[in-house]
């Protein structure tokens, strides 16, 4: 919890402009509801709010400030679909599989934008779509038969593949050999996003508990979550910590791993970099992201680190990764530097399930931003007895690290290396 608390959030360019939340108190004593969700990010937040609006009773325990995780710490990217192309999917789950995964994908983009749209969330929302752009001379190839899989067994036809003139033309950046674009992508303030979730679920009945960092679990009876100052018992929980899981519960850390990244926020440029507002990433192994702010700014994500020790400087090791896709912003003032943790899995696929009346959803490996929304509505399904949906998100649960909980780390680097390598190659 520290390493996270230790990456300038409290210096970021959306703590800057975060739109008003009254902080919520420290759960003392004891109490009970139907649900407990431990986690006060997109995950738990969507869980609660679903569960509150099938009539449950539901209270939220957040460590530290609501949204104060990955969830406002993000790069805003909205980008449809899993990690994963519609071609992996196939070749992993098979057609008919696959086309359930995608739909369901897509559920969870309308999901988010429903949310947004019914509860009047103030997020700088941007849905023009998204670029990758072609990194490698090589990528148009698996970009055009992205698209043409996608139009063919997903009925998805909302991609194209642009030349490099008409990448060229859409951002500002040299050398990219062309780019796939998804009409259906788009960005948006995340904190904003997470603390109009939080108003939303508070609406609907959710008591919304910060500073109640629970520090162990009990599943034998229903779900019992005890912090420093109080207990709380319930008949379902919702384990919603991902990166910041800890060892929490044991056997679900040793599926996903940690992994710090690094965002900047430049000051108000003259001209974009990008055109209709597009949300942006490349397609290198270790991804930059980037898009324009409703200011005019650069957000631009970019660069990992594997230890748990942020850079000195974190506006000069994310400005380096910048300045690689930008070099016309070497005398670009930074005004804003932060970071965070994600989490990944083994197959880039999110862990979501349940053991007994826990549930869970973590994993997303980049994908963060859309994919809750689903997660915290299947949940709720599930505790309503419907579980179908979990059943299939579930029946794609990623490996175990290699190694487990204490060697998955240094494994994990070795091969990130490698990659990272092959990316400067």
């Amino acid at each position: 919890m520290s390493f996270n608390a230790g990456l300038g959030m409290e210096r970021s360019y959306y703590a800057a402009t975060a739109n008003p939340f009254a902080p919520a108190p420290k759960l003392e004593g004891e109490a009970r509801a139907d649900v407990v969700v431990i986690g006060g990010g997109y995950t738990g937040l969507h869980a609660a709010l679903n569960a509150a609006e099938r009539g449950f009773s539901v209270i939220l325990l957040e460590a530290g400030r609501i949204g104060w995780g990955a969830s406002g710490r993000n790069g805003g990217q909205m980008i449809p679909g899993w990690r994963k192309g519609a071609g992996d999917l196939i070749a992993r789950y098979g057609e008919s599989k696959a086309r359930t995964l995608f739909d369901l994908a897509l559920e969870a983009r309308a999901l988010t934008s429903e949310r947004i749209e019914k509860h009047n969330i103030q997020c700088d929302l941007r849905t023009n779509g998204h670029l990758t752009l072609a990194t490698k001379p090589s990528d148009p190839k698996w970009m055009r038969d992205e698209a043409e899989t996608l139009a063919r067994v997903m009925n998805y036809t909302r991609t194209r593949v642009l030349s490099a003139d008409e990448a060229a033309a859409a951002v500002d950046a040299p050398g990219f050999h062309g780019a796939f674009f998804d009409e259906g992508g788009g960005h948006l303030h995340p904190l904003n996003y997470a603390l109009g979730l939080a108003e939303a679920a508070r609406g609907a009945g959710v008591q919304l508990y910060e500073n109640s960092r629970v520090t162990r679990i009990e599943t034998q009876n229903g779900v019992t979550a005890h912090t420093d100052h109080g207990v709380f018992r319930a008949r379902h929980g919702v384990l919603a910590c991902d990166a910041l899981l800890g060892d929490l519960e044991p056997r679900l850390a040793t599926r996903i791993m940690p992994v710090a990244n690094y965002l900047t926020a430049t000051e108000p440029l003259a001209q974009p970099l990008i055109r209709n507002a597009y949300a942006v990433s490349d397609s290198r192994f270790v991804v930059n992201y980037f898009r324009m702010s409703a200011d005019n700014r650069l957000i631009f994500g970019g660069g990992e680190r594997y230890t748990p020790e942020p850079p000195a400087d974190i506006a000069a090791f994310a400005r380096k990764h910048m300045l690689s896709i930008f070099p016309q912003l070497a005398n670009a003032r930074i005004d804003y530097a932060w970071g965070g943790l994600v989490s990944i899995s083994m197959t880039r696929m999110p862990h979501i399930g349940r053991m007994g009346d826990l549930f869970y959803a973590h994993g997303y490996s980049g994908q963060g931003v859309l994919i809750p929304a689903l997660a915290g509505k299947v949940i709720a399904e599930a505790m309503s007895g419907a579980a179908e949906r979990l059943d299939v998100l579930a029946s794609i649960a990623p490996p175990e690290f290699p190694g487990g909980a204490m060697l998955r780390s240094p494994l994990y680097v070795l091969g990130m290396l490698w990659y990272a390598l092959r990316d400067r190659l």
